[in-house]
């Protein structure tokens, strides 16, 4: 299991992780895409990662956005490494899908 981070590390990880904020005892980024296909194909590659860290985020899909937020629930709903390594991995999947 992932010990909770400090705010001081929560801090110093979101600054590599430009877009991503802290709220209410989460990370947070909102991508917004070309339109409603563009969103759900990002929902469904990001679920993937997910599964493959067996990891789960919350994920908010709109017309052309997606919203994830994500905590580590067995750390007491607070942020851990877990959390920042599927942040990363998101990161690094949704420019493919023209997220910004």
């Amino acid at each position: 299991m992932s010990e909770p981070l400090s705010q001081k590390e929560i801090e110093d990880r979101l600054r590599e992780l430009p877009g991503w904020a802290f709220e209410d005892d989460r990370i947070v980024r909102t991508y917004r895409l070309g339109g409603h296909v563009a969103a759900s194909a990002l929902v469904v590659h990001i679920a993937s990662v997910q599964e493959e860290l067996n990891h789960h985020s919350n994920l908010t899909l709109g017309y052309n956005t997606v919203r994830m937020s994500v905590n580590t629930h067995s750390a007491g709903d607070a942020v851990t490494d877990t959390d920042f390594e599927l942040a990363q991995r998101v990161e690094s999947i949704a420019p493919a899908h023209g997220a910004r």
